[in-house]
């Protein structure tokens, strides 16, 4: 008799046993507040709202400053534009990532130099990375896919040894810190998107921190068409620095106000998602072949975008991704699946002159894709839920012949 859920046994995980965190937050104290804003017309242009958000969310990842924009893609693209990036440098890039890391270099005419990753942390290969650097290269860009960090130990090291500059993508680490200090603090400048589904979410919104003060004066002239941070508005006191390309990538107060109230939750977060993940990593560690998501080396603590667990041990080389996926749904188990590398991307249309593939390709990151299933951080809130992802997984574990078949 079959006792997997996929073959006609008793799911591993009841209908509606397994709860979600309803995403994103709402409170009737923010609700009011932006009533408040609303009315008072202040909506942007440098408003109280945002200089308030930049200021506290800069101190909190232990920056100088904050530059508070419309969304995390243009973020990067007015970072590598204040950083001197221009057309036919060269920017290393992870080959698993957002779409938008990629294109953010490519709309400044520069090319994406994809650059294989660790299988364990799936952030950017730092010894790859050393052996990607050519005369041509400008900066490197470490993405803290789901949460886990990138080495920025070593990538700082590289990047001073190199005279280069880091622009940290924060997107998925809100709230992770290594070794103590936020993540975006340690390369030239960090980006971090608030869009709906991350863990500080605004629908769209973006932010730059730096401790520079002329990359952020650069950042506060590209997002806000040539005017410093100290003009008024219509009135521009000093031109900005020729050359640099400027753009209206200026957010709005009310999305501040939202990420504000939010900011002041956001540990409390963080350390109900530890919890859950600490229960799987230790649960799983005695199921054969299966793996979560390692931490960067030296996080003192994670950020989650999403949580990820992989099935890559030589106890499944037999079975097809698609059939661990079927049976792990079948359970009731959240089986997302990862980014695809971005070259295999449905939205990436760059022809083969606009980029530089390493010779072998990116293989890591190509199996990584295959063998990952993941889950959304609102799934992580309740320890319970820990459990059921345990049971689910260990019972697939227990009966995996029945995948062979």
């Amino acid at each position: 008799m079959s006792v997997l859920a996929i073959n006609g046994g008793q799911r591993a995980i009841p209908e509606g046993e397994f709860k979600d965190l309803p995403w994103p937050p709402v409170s009737e104290e923010t609700a009011e507040s932006l009533k408040q804003l609303y009315l008072s017309r202040a909506w942007s242009f440098n408003s109280k709202a945002e200089q308030d958000f930049e200021n506290e969310f800069a101190a909190y990842n232990g920056a100088k400053y904050g530059i508070f924009m419309m969304n995390g893609t243009v973020t990067l693209q007015a970072a590598l534009i204040a950083m001197g990036v221009k057309p036919g440098d060269e920017v290393l890039v992870p080959a698993l990532t957002w779409i938008a890391t990629i294109m953010a270099v490519r709309y400044i005419g520069a090319t994406p130099v994809f650059v294989d990753i660790d299988k364990d942390t799936f952030a950017i290969d730092c010894q790859k990375a050393e052996e990607a650097i050519t005369p041509k290269t400008k900066a490197i860009i470490p993405v803290h896919l789901y949460g886990s960090m990138a080495d920025l130990t070593k990538l700082t090291a590289i990047a001073s040894k190199y005279n280069l500059q880091i622009l940290e993508d924060c997107a998925h680490m809100q709230g992770g810190k290594w070794m103590g200090k936020g993540a975006g603090a340690w390369g030239d400048i960090g980006s971090y998107s608030f869009q709906q589904s991350k863990t500080l979410a605004a629908g769209e919104a973006g932010i730059c921190i730096t401790s520079n003060p002329d990359l952020a004066e650069k950042l506060y002239r590209v997002k806000h068409i040539g005017y410093s941070r100290y003009d008024k508005q219509g009135q521009a006191g000093t031109p900005p620095p020729q050359g640099l390309e400027c753009h209206n990538f200026r957010g709005l107060a009310m999305t501040a106000k939202i990420l504000s109230d939010q900011l002041k939750g956001l540990d409390e977060l963080l350390e109900r998602y530890d919890q859950f993940a600490k229960i799987v990593e230790e649960g799983i560690a005695d199921i054969p072949g299966v793996r979560v998501q390692a931490r960067g080396r030296l996080a003192s603590r994670q950020g989650y975008y999403a949580f990820c667990y992989v099935f890559d041990g030589p106890e499944w080389d037999n079975i097809p991704t698609g059939k661990i996926q079927a049976a792990l749904a079948a359970e009731g188990a959240p089986t997302g699946r990862t980014y695809g590398p971005v070259y295999s991307h449905m939205l990436f249309n760059l022809t083969p002159d606009q980029y530089v593939m390493p010779k072998g390709g990116c293989p890591v990151a190509e199996h990584v894709h295959d063998r990952t299933f993941n889950m959304l951080h609102w799934k992580m809130y309740e320890k319970n839920n820990a459990e059921l992802l345990l049971k689910a997984i260990r019972k697939i574990s227990d009966n995996k012949k029945e995948l062979k078949a």
